[in-house]
C-alpha cells in the first residue's frame, strides 16, 4: 500500500511541476544561433528513430537467451527503459549531461529542467546545423539503451521494482557524469583529447562494469543451465540492433556528411568481421558454428567499433572487429561462471568490447579520416592519445564498477533486489507480472 501512495505522489508531483515550471523554449548560453541544414536535420531525425529501435531489438536479443519462464520480464526491462528514461531525460537527465559544466564533471540541470531552454531555434555548439531539441532527443536514446544493456547480467533473478529504481539512480549518478566528461566541450575527458565517437565510455564501458557489479551483488541463480527460449528472437534482435546501430554510429556525425558515411562503413565491416571471427574461432577450438555465436560476435563488433567509428579506416575497422571478437570469446570461455553469474555475458561482451574499442581507437585514430582530431593514434607514431585513452579506461572502469555496486547496495536497502528462491523457480513472468508465454 505504501508503494501505491509513493507512486501516486510521483505522478502528481510530475504533473504539477510540468504545469508550474516557467518554460522558455530558447537556447542555453553555450549554444549558438545558426541556419539549420535540412539534410542534416532529416538524417538526424531518422538516426534518432534508429537508435530508439535498438532498445526493443535488445529486448528480443536478451529475451531469446533466457529461459522460457523469464522471457516477458526480460523484454519488459528493455521496454520500460524506453518509458522511464525518456521522462527522466526530459526532466533532469539532459541538464546533468549537457548543461553548463561544473568543473568538467557534471552539468547544471536547473536551466534545462523539463527541457526548459531546449528549443528548435538554437543548436548545440558541436552540432550547429540541427536544432538543439533534436540533439537532445538523439542523446536521449543513448541514455535509454545503457541501463537496458545491464539487465542481461542479472537476468532471471531481479525484482522488477528494484530494477526500475536502480535504473533511475544509474542514469543520474553514473551515466550523466560520464556523458558530460566525454561529450561536453568542457568535460574533463573531452578536454584531455579523448576520442569517443558514439559511446564507448558512457554507454558500453559503464554498462559492462555495472553489469559485473550487479552479477556479483545479486549472486548466482539457482539454475544457471536454462535453455534459451527462442534462438529466433536472438537472430531478430541482432538484426534490429545492427540496423539501429547505423543511427547510433553514423548519427553521431551529427549530420549527413562524410563522417556519417565513414562511420556507417566501419560499423558494417566491424560487425561482419566480428561475427565471422567468433564462429571461426568457435570452430577452431572444437565448437559447432552456432546462430547464437554468430549473433553475439556481431554485437561485440558493433560495440568495439562504436568509439572508433568516425576516426579509423575500413581496414583498421576490420582489425578492431576481429580482435574484439576473439578477445571477448576468450573472456566468455574463461569467465568464472561458477563464482560470478553474469547470465548473458554482458561484461565479457559489452565491457570487454567497449574497452578494446577505446584502446584501439587510441591506436588507429587518423587525421586522414577525421582532420578535426588533435592527436593521431599509436599506429601513426604518436603516444599521447593512446595513453590518454588508457588512463580514462582505468578511471571509467573503477568509477562505473564502484558506483554501480554502491547503487545496488543502496537500492537493496530500500527494497530487496532479488526475488525469493520460490519466485525464481516459478519464473519472473508469472511472479512479477502475472503473465506468461
Amino acid at each position: 500500500m505504501k508503494r501505491k501512495y509513493f507512486l501516486a505522489f510521483i505522478l502528481l508531483a510530475l504533473a504539477l511541476t510540468s504545469l508550474l515550471i516557467d518554460f522558455e523554449p530558447s537556447a542555453t548560453p553555450n549554444s549558438v544561433k545558426v541556419q539549420f541544414d535540412s539534410g542534416d536535420t532529416a538524417w538526424m531525425i531518422v538516426a534518432t528513430a534508429l537508435v530508439l529501435l535498438m532498445t526493443p531489438g535488445l529486448g528480443f536479443f536478451y529475451g531469446g537467451m533466457v529461459g522460457k519462464k523469464n522471457v516477458i520480464s526480460t523484454m519488459l526491462q528493455s521496454f520500460m527503459a524506453m518509458v522511464i528514461v525518456s521522462v527522466l531525460w526530459v526532466v533532469i537527465g539532459y541538464g546533468l549531461s549537457f548543461g553548463d559544466s561544473w568543473h568538467g564533471i557534471i552539468g547544471n540541470p536547473f536551466d534545462n529542467l523539463f527541457f526548459n531552454q531546449v528549443g528548435v531555434d538554437r543548436s548545440w555548439s558541436l552540432a550547429p546545423t540541427i536544432p538543439l531539441l533534436l540533439f537532445a532527443l538523439f542523446q536521449a536514446k543513448f541514455a535509454i539503451i545503457t541501463p537496458a544493456l545491464i539487465t542481461g547480467a542479472f537476468a532471471e533473478r531481479i525484482r522488477f521494482w528494484a530494477y526500475l529504481l536502480f535504473m533511475v539512480l544509474f542514469i543520474l549518478v553514473v551515466y550523466a557524469p560520464l556523458t558530460h566528461c566525454a561529450w561536453h566541450p568542457e568535460g574533463i575527458f573531452f578536454k584531455m583529447g579523448v576520442l569517443d565517437f558514439a559511446g564507448g565510455v558512457a554507454v558500453h564501458m559503464s554498462a559492462g562494469w555495472a553489469a559485473l557489479a550487479g552479477a556479483i551483488f545479486l549472486g548466482k541463480r539457482k539454475n544457471q543451465k536454462n535453455s534459451p527460449a527462442r534462438i529466433t528472437y536472438v537472430l531478430l534482435g541482432t538484426g534490429l540492433l545492427w540496423f539501429g546501430w547505423f543511427g547510433f554510429n553514423a548519427g553521431s556525425a551529427m549530420g549527413a556528411n562524410h563522417l556519417a558515411v565513414q562511420a556507417l562503413s566501419t560499423t558494417t565491416v566491424a560487425a561482419a568481421t566480428a561475427s565471422m571471427a567468433w564462429v571461426f574461432y568457435d570452430k577452431i577450438i572444437g565448437h559447432k558454428l552456432s546462430a547464437m555465436g554468430a549473433c553475439i560476435g556481431a554485437v561485440v563488433g558493433l560495440v568495439a567499433i562504436t568509439p572508433a567509428a568516425g576516426f579509423v579506416s575500413i581496414p583498421h575497422a576490420i582489425f578492431i572487429g576481429l580482435f574484439s571478437s576473439v578477445a571477448s570469446n576468450i573472456i566468455v570461455s574463461k569467465f568464472p561462471k561458477g563464482k560470478i553469474d553474469d547470465a548473458l555475458d554482458v561484461f565479457s561482451c559489452h565491457g570487454v568490447g567497449g574497452m578494446v574499442g577505446m584502446l584501439l581507437t587510441g591506436v588507429f585514430a587518423s587525421k586522414e579520416i577525421n582532420p578535426a582530431i588533435e592527436h593521431q593514434g599509436l599506429f601513426f607514431g604518436e603516444t599521447k592519445l593512446f595513453f590518454s585513452h588508457l588512463l580514462v579506461l582505468i578511471l571509467v572502469s573503477v568509477f562505473s564498477f564502484v558506483m554501480s555496486y554502491v547503487l545496488f547496495y543502496v537500492v537493496n536497502k530500500i527494497t530487496p533486489l532479488r526475488v525469493s528462491h520460490e519466485k525464481e523457480e516459478l519464473g519472473l513472468d508469472i511472479t512479477q507480472h502475472g503473465e506468461y508465454l
